[in-house]
């Protein structure tokens, strides 16, 4: 193998290039977890009672600063800058989870709720407060019986002209609000989402601000709630279940921002179409997923961050008679840690676009066109799937590279894989969203695109030519140019072009994403053809459209990382990135070398010099390891492991 010397990297600057344009904030945060790090013992150490407690008093300590209201309005006391807020929530998640959940529940839902979907009454009624953490709240939206399908609610909210109220009532057991965050103990107000029901007639799913407890914390007539009890984690977040027995409510706790009801009863909305109307009201909501999968990747780097610097330290086998080997020195150590470590890295630069593109959309002084706003939904989408899907399998991998001693809660895998296993299904189940993603990609992001139901995407697809689906996506426009930069073009790309060569990586990566939608369309307009009803035929493609998604998504991944390398400066932290970029890439082609084999696109000899590659590659790695997870910028007393308090310099 060549002999490639490390490069020499500037930490400093590596951190403040992934720190990005909010570096000042991301201190700041950082600053902040350091002050509360005895929170992170205090979740192994009291009862859930108290441990609860000890979490609402961190979320208000830092409320008190400023620090969690970043995105909302000046004039209601937050920093008017949503960028700031996603920064700021991003880099919590090196610190305890349950305080990061609780203030995404009363500052990203509820209050965004109330932001995103009120009008200035409700604003000047509840945001200073709000932010203040005065007025806590909670985001009542998921039933027992409804998750992901929220257009299917049973709560109902119905208008009694008499009075001028709205009456929220639970009409049966699976139509109880469950699971909702702040619930249990300390929410005085719900953001309920309801069937509106006016003169007898449905018109869908709406918000409304419902009061559930006094000012003594004593819960309202007609509020009934009831605690979810001990969770797999985020014990600290009071989590319970909420029945309405005809609570009344004024008109004006009706979230008027897209419809409203006049005080004689007549429903009004700018938005005719009652699908359209709903996909717009919960597209407002998708900084939540942005969160959600921005949390995930920084909790992936405090598990990197412990798992590379106890692999430095710990030792074990070796040469008879000599010093045991360094575990970071074998060649499966190295992969176990490193191929996750290069993908944290690529995740984070896509969650870069994703958030730069969320703050130009919710901050733009003019409407953003549909189109816009419906693939910032599909990107938002797709991301969080991946990057809480990254989170999971990463510090469970993390765990077992530090042995019995990443079993030990003092080493905090036990709580980093418990509180983060819940993001898979937090703001949306993975495997549903990324269906949204490729509900998106068959039908170009369409007018029709939010209205359409997974039968509905069945129909449009199969009215349409499979061509017309692949040539409206832009990765065929992209592709077709790639083949003039290919060595011996498109025909010969697997045997000429040079495996590090990005322009080959991302074209495989291009290839396979086409490939599996022109699949997924011919497949979705055969079934049609062929008089199927067209549940079936979704139902028989389903894995098919996820991995179609799937690929989509890793492509907007391998872009983002390769784009940001690019624009970089000739360098040492340049040609690290470098390193772990052709990781990630080849070790995404590795993983799935099966799939490009079988249609063609990857030869055996081909596939095996991509897995001596990766190996190689990791090799090289193995020098900058301890450089590059410092990089990450996580405080030392979040890595406060045990494990590592006898700490010896790393080799």
């Amino acid at each position: 193998m060549p002999d490639h010397a490390p490069p020499d990297v500037d930490v400093p600057s590596l951190t403040a290039l992934l720190d990005g344009t909010y570096a000042e904030i991301r201190d700041l945060t950082r600053k902040r977890l350091v002050e509360h790090a005895q929170v992170l013992t205090d979740a192994r150490e009291m009862p859930r009672e108290e441990f609860r407690e000890r979490v609402l008093q961190v979320v208000q300590e830092l409320a008190s600063t400023g620090q969690t209201g970043m995105g909302f309005p000046v004039q209601y006391g937050g920093g008017g800058d949503i960028g700031a807020s996603i920064a700021a929530f991003e880099t919590m998640a090196f610190g305890d989870l349950s305080v990061l959940v609780k203030v995404g529940v009363q500052f990203g839902l509820f209050g965004g709720a109330i932001l995103q979907l009120g009008t200035k009454k409700h604003h000047d009624a509840y945001l200073e407060r709000l932010v203040r953490a005065e007025l806590l709240g909670c985001f009542a939206m998921t039933e027992t019986g409804h998750g992901s399908n929220v257009q299917a609610l049973g709560t109902v909210a119905r208008y009694d002209v008499q009075t001028g109220e709205f009456v929220i009532t639970t009409p049966d057991t699976i139509s109880r609000k469950d699971y909702i965050g702040n619930a249990a103990a300390h929410a005085q107000v719900a953001v309920v989402f309801a069937q509106l029901v006016v003169e007898e007639e449905s018109q869908g799913v709406h918000a409304f601000v419902v009061p559930i407890r006094d000012d003594e914390g004593r819960l309202l007539p007609g509020v009934r709630v009831e605690d979810d009890g001990r969770k797999i984690g985020l014990n600290g977040v009071d989590n319970g279940r909420i029945w309405f027995d005809e609570v009344r409510v004024p008109r004006d706790n009706l979230l008027n921002r897209y419809a409203d009801v006049t005080e004689d009863g007549a429903y009004e909305s700018t938005i005719d179409n009652p699908d359209r109307r709903f996909f717009t009201m919960l597209g407002t909501l998708v900084q939540g997923r942005v969160c959600v999968g921005g949390a995930g990747i920084y909790a992936s780097k405090v598990a990197l961050a412990i798992a590379v610097r106890y692999a430095l330290q710990r030792r074990q086998f070796g040469s008879p008679g000599g010093p045991e080997e360094l575990l970071l020195d074998y060649g499966l150590h190295q992969r176990r840690l490193f191929v996750p470590l290069a993908r944290t890295y690529a995740l984070h630069f896509a969650q870069e676009v994703l958030a730069g593109q969320l703050h130009a959309v919710f901050s733009a002084t003019q409407e953003v066109d549909e189109h816009t706003r419906r693939a910032l939904e599909s990107r938002a989408a797709g991301t969080k799937a991946l990057g809480t899907w990254h989170a999971s399998t990463t510090i469970q991998e993390c765990r077992e590279a530090c042995g019995g001693a990443g079993y030990l809660s003092a080493n905090r895998f036990d709580a980093l894989r418990a509180d983060t296993d819940v993001f898979t299904t937090f703001e949306g189940d993975n495997h549903i969203l990324l269906q949204l993603v490729a509900k998106g990609l068959l039908t170009d992001y369409s007018s029709s695109f939010g209205e359409l139901d997974q039968l509905g995407m069945v129909r449009f697809v199969a009215g349409l030519a499979v061509e017309t689906v692949i040539e409206r996506t832009a990765v065929h426009k992209v592709l077709e140019r790639i083949k003039d930069v290919l060595p011996g073009g498109d025909d010969d790309w697997d045997q000429e072009a040079g495996i590090n060569d990005p322009a080959y990586q991302l074209a495989m990566f291009r290839w396979r994403e086409e490939h599996m939608l022109a699949g997924v369309a011919r497949r979705l307009k055969r079934g049609m053809d062929s008089g199927m009803e067209p549940a079936e035929v979704f139902s028989r493609c389903q894995g098919h459209v996820i991995g179609a998604a799937r690929a989509h998504v890793e492509r907007l991944v391998l872009e983002a990382f390769t784009d940001r390398t690019a624009a970089m400066p000739e360098g040492a932290n340049k040609a690290a990135l470098n390193l772990l970029c052709d990781l990630f890439a080849l070790s995404t082609i590795e993983a799935e070398r099966a799939w490009w084999m079988e249609h063609g696109r990857l030869s055996s000899a081909r596939a095996k010099a991509i897995t001596r590659e990766v190996d190689e590659l990791c090799r090289r790695i193995r020098p900058i390891a301890q450089d590059l997870v410092d990089a990450f910028g996580v405080p030392a007393e979040m890595q406060a492991a045990e494990m590592l308090a006898d700490e010896t310099t790393a080799v």
